[in-house]
């Protein structure tokens, strides 16, 4: 790395939802920002655990038998192989590490493309 990463820039870069964008590589994982608003399809990693650090908003993550709900500064990772959904009621601002090529749907066949 040449030099600090602001993510607050990055972030006022797009306005799409739910198009993780790479920030950043760290030991073969992509560091990732996004913007979510509403509620995201109900998925599972079966190979990863899948993590969530609330930048700016209220971030519900839904789980089958209960509700984690993030606010800015707080992190929670879905262990590997847990259904879960996101959920933002309003725009939302995550950073996401992830590794690299892992299907945010957890399904390559209706996965996002990365986009840097």
């Amino acid at each position: 790395m040449s030099g600090a990463i602001d993510l607050s820039q990055k972030l006022s870069t797009f306005s799409d939802h739910w198009s993780p964008r790479t920030v950043g590589q760290f030991n073969a994982c992509d560091v990732m920002v996004v913007k979510v608003q509403g509620e995201f399809v109900w998925h599972k990693h079966n190979d990863t655990d899948d993590f969530f650090l609330v930048l700016k908003g209220i971030l519900d993550i839904e789980l089958r038998d209960r509700t984690v709900t993030l606010t800015p500064g707080q992190m929670y990772i879905v262990p590997k192989g847990v259904e879960h959904r996101p959920v933002a009621r309003e725009e939302v601002h995550l950073l996401l590490i992830e590794p690299t090529g892992t299907p945010n749907t957890g399904d390559a066949a209706t996965a996002a493309p990365r986009k840097v």
